[in-house]
């Protein structure tokens, strides 16, 4: 078969199935027999082949969406002010924490059902707590929702305090993440 036909109809599946089905291997040896009737090909000549053709790069998934987001949401949320300052031990500590609370929850659903999911876009300024929630398209219900909290500590200062909330329970119990020190001083508002 020709090359061109065979590259074609690899982008084709791709498009169709949106990347989430990669196509079988075994169909594109079946489409090459017809080759090797016509030429006889070497182990290395196949290999340079391979080498040559494009590789079709498959829609991310939904997890990989949600842990980039996740990040620009925060640093949205941090704004100018805060986010320098907290930034390296954010992604050093909390990040990492976030990412697996995504991981944990989006493996228990089913994969129908973390299709239909999405992240909320604007976090919430001023003193307000939200960071990100990530619902349920169709329902609109919320799934798992990512906090910040600042705290006042006697003697010790203000602490952001990131936690997370999950449906299971209804919202109710805080999931610590970690704490992360600002100063004694009062911290600017979100967002500024």
């Amino acid at each position: 078969m020709k090359k061109w036909i065979q590259k074609s109809l690899m982008i084709g599946v791709a498009l169709l199935t949106l990347g989430f089905i990669p196509p079988s291997h075994e169909m594109w040896d079946t489409l090459l027999d017809d080759d090797k009737g016509q030429r006889e090909i070497s182990g290395s000549a196949v290999h340079a082949e391979t080498l040559e053709t494009p590789v079709v790069e498959a829609e991310p998934a939904f997890t990989d969406v949600a842990k980039l987001a996740a990040k620009d949401q925060a640093y949205e949320k941090f704004g100018k002010r805060i986010g320098p300052v907290i930034s390296g031990e954010f992604e050093s500590v909390i990040l990492p924490k976030i990412e697996e609370a995504i991981d944990m929850t989006l493996v228990s659903l089913g994969p129908d059902m973390v299709r239909d999911l999405a992240i909320t876009e604007q976090p919430a300024g001023g003193y307000s707590e939200k960071i990100f929630h990530i619902y349920d398209k169709g329902t609109g219900k919320d799934l798992i929702r990512f906090h910040v909290r600042t705290d006042k500590r006697p003697l010790d200062g203000y602490f952001f305090n990131f936690h997370y909330h999950t449906a299971e329970d209804g919202f109710s119990r805080h999931i610590a993440l970690g704490d992360i020190y600002w100063s004694k001083n009062t911290p600017p508002k979100w967002l500024s």
